[in-house]
């Protein structure tokens, strides 16, 4: 009896479109049952096990390692030794992995050296010559004048070298040779990550679909930033300037329920509850693991739970139910000295918050020059859904939260 199954790529993330095997941890012939992991799978959020739910032995693995496989796609047969599964693939017709990505993962990191043809044929000693192409006349001036022809360039059709280019040739002197530099032109091309792909298209799809505006504001950090300092020396967990943000803005999301929406085509949702994406650079690109009920969460709470996410995002550990939900999303960059900047919106918010870096500078108040700290924050909204009005009222709560952070703690 025939009891060979077939094994598709599953769809491992809600934007997972087609996957890459990291690595297979079976081979043809290995005795597998159910709850096996027998892959490592790259999709575009993080690398991922891949469970078996058959029992048997591999007989065939149709998908090779660092070629992206759309899902669904055959990856593998498990069946009884011996069993034919010829016919089971012709049935199932597989899905053929796109040429191009194959392609590319091939050539991954493999760098490519582009020299110029002159000086390969240059460090030919004379018998070169013969095969560089020169006239009769040519060949017979330089030789009488002693010049090798390896050292000049034709320019004559198809590089042949004439009459005019041995006249017009002059030796370079040997310390004009030595400074001159020489270099070989050369890059290295990687294939785009599963990761990169999505990014990709995610941001591509909300840049041109969504009509974004930007609102910029700058907010007083002095009281936030001692509050801060009260708050480390009391707390056994470490708060950080991002932490408050995430409360604040929390906060002022609930105050405006119009900013923490969706635009959904024929109607706008309007979320009661506030999950907060927070984006974090990884090597490949960006994730945003969310916090969810954010408004609900203290401050150590939700300072711990960044940490751990941060953590998780830089081991390629973020599960689906840590990425998924959000509703309002956050980006700073102060950390690396950007004063400010604009994000593209985090599908399928209606506004993205980009955070500047908290800097001491000059404030004027009431006619006095003072020493204080600002900081800028740029909202971007889809303005679909969010009017300018609304995205500056929000703003303008988070600006008091922060200015006066006692309010975050009643």
């Amino acid at each position: 009896k025939n009891m060979a199954q077939i094994i598709r790529l599953p769809k491992m993330s809600d934007t997972m479109e087609e996957g890459v095997i990291v690595s297979w941890l079976v081979k043809e012939g290995d005795q597998v049952k159910s709850g096996d992991i027998i892959a490592e799978v790259e999709t575009d959020k993080a690398t991922m096990e891949l469970e078996n739910f058959e029992k048997g032995i591999i007989l065939h693995l149709a998908a090779k390692e660092g070629e992206a496989i759309p899902v669904d796609a055959i990856i593998a047969i498990v069946g009884n030794a011996g069993e034919d599964f010829a016919s089971l693939l012709q049935a199932a017709g597989p899905v053929a992995p796109k040429e191009a990505t194959t392609e590319a993962a091939e050539t991954v990191a493999a760098p490519v050296v582009v020299e110029n043809p002159t000086i390969t044929s240059n460090n030919d000693n004379t018998n070169g010559d013969s095969r560089l192409k020169a006239s009769p006349l040519a060949k017979k001036i330089a030789e009488d004048k002693g010049i090798s022809l390896s050292d000049i360039n034709g320019s004559g059709d198809g590089g042949r070298i004439v009459k005019r280019d041995i006249e017009n040739y002059a030796p370079q002197s040997t310390s004009a040779v030595n400074s001159a530099p020489i270099g070989t032109e050369s890059f290295t091309e990687v294939a785009v990550s599963q990761m990169r792909k999505t990014i990709a298209k995610r941001l591509s799809e909300s840049k041109f679909t969504a009509p974004h505006f930007y609102l910029t504001m700058e907010i007083n950090m002095d009281k936030a930033l001692s509050a801060r300092a009260a708050m480390n020396d009391y707390a056994d967990v470490k708060v950080s300037v991002n932490d408050l943000i995430i409360k604040a803005a929390s906060i002022a999301l609930i105050k405006h329920p119009k900013v923490n929406s969706s635009w959904l085509g024929d109607k706008i949702r309007f979320n009661e509850h506030v999950n907060i994406g927070v984006a974090m650079a990884v090597d490949e690109g960006l994730l945003v693991p969310v916090v969810k009920f954010a408004n609900q969460k203290s401050l150590s709470q939700i300072s711990t739970e960044v940490k751990a996410y941060s953590v998780k995002a830089k081991d390629k550990k973020l599960q689906p139910s840590d990425w998924e939900g959000n509703t309002f999303t956050i980006s700073n960059l102060g950390m690396f000295g950007i004063e400010e900047f604009t994000a593209i919106i985090n599908p399928p918010d209606a506004c993205i918050m980009a955070i500047g870096a908290v800097k001491e500078t000059v404030i004027v108040k009431e006619g006095q020059m003072l020493i204080g700290n600002v900081m800028k924050v740029t909202l971007s909204c889809d303005h679909r859904a969010v009017d300018g009005v609304v995205g500056s009222q929000f703003l303008l709560t988070f600006k008091e939260l922060l200015e006066e952070p006692v309010k975050l703690l009643v």
